[in-house]
This record gives structure tokens, C-alpha cells and sequence, in this order.
């Protein structure tokens, strides 16, 4: 049940092509359709890790959190607090599909990124 998702960004005004080297990667616990299984996620959530990717930048590493009102963001483990997390725009909406696109609020704004990738956690 858990799957780790690649989200890459989707082209923009800086990307015209979007861009393979700047996403995320990050695993949760998806439904036949791509959804995002709160209750799994609540039993499985030290194993619901994120890695955010940047050209020239260390990875950041944490975790998929669950905020109150059932909101879903990333939260980072180091030098972190709640006001540093990046939020995921409707994930809980969302089908995690190849193909499909989502935004994260970053510091930067609002960003559109497409799954590029969902596999079962152990291939």
C-alpha cells in the first residue's frame, strides 16, 4: 500500500520545459485511484518521507504530515518549524498518478509539479 511518488516540476516561466532536477520524492500510502489513505498513513507515518531535490542545493529530508482540518504538507527535520512547512494544494483531493499535476506553497509561491512516478515502497 505504500507508494513512493516522484513529482518533478512542471514547465513554468523560468522552465519553459519544466524541469527533471527540482521536485520532490516523498512516500504515502495511496488507494487503487491514486488518493492519499489517511488512516494507513496514520499507522505508517514514521516510514512517510519526503526528499526535495534542487540543482545546487543539499537535499531537504522529512516527513508527510497531516495538518488539523486534514490539509497535507512537508515538513522538514532539520532547523524546521510548522511555519517552514510546504503545503500540498489538495493533495487530500488529488490522484497520485503519472501525468497528473499538483502544487506545493513554497516560500516562493504556489508551484505546479507533475507525478512523474508512482511505485509499491519495495520494488
Amino acid at each position: 500500500m505504500l507508494k513512493r511518488v516522484r513529482l518533478e516540476l512542471a514547465r513554468d516561466h523560468e522552465h519553459p520545459v519544466g524541469s527533471a532536477a527540482e521536485g520532490y520524492e516523498f512516500t504515502a500510502p495511496l488507494d487503487d485511484r491514486g488518493h492519499i489513505l489517511a488512516e494507513e498513513w496514520t499507522k505508517n507515518r514514521d516510514l512517510c518521507r519526503v526528499r526535495r531535490f534542487r540543482p545546487g542545493e543539499a537535499d531537504d529530508i522529512g516527513h508527510l504530515v497531516r495538518k488539523p482540518g486534514g490539509s497535507w504538507a512537508f515538513h522538514y527535520d532539520i532547523d524546521s518549524d510548522e511555519e517552514d512547512d510546504e503545503a500540498g494544494y489538495r493533495f487530500g483531493n488529488h490522484a497520485f498518478a503519472p501525468g497528473e499535476y499538483v502544487s506545493v506553497k513554497e516560500d516562493e509561491g504556489l508551484r505546479t509539479y507533475q507525478v512523474k512516478r508512482v511505485a509499491p515502497l519495495r520494488e
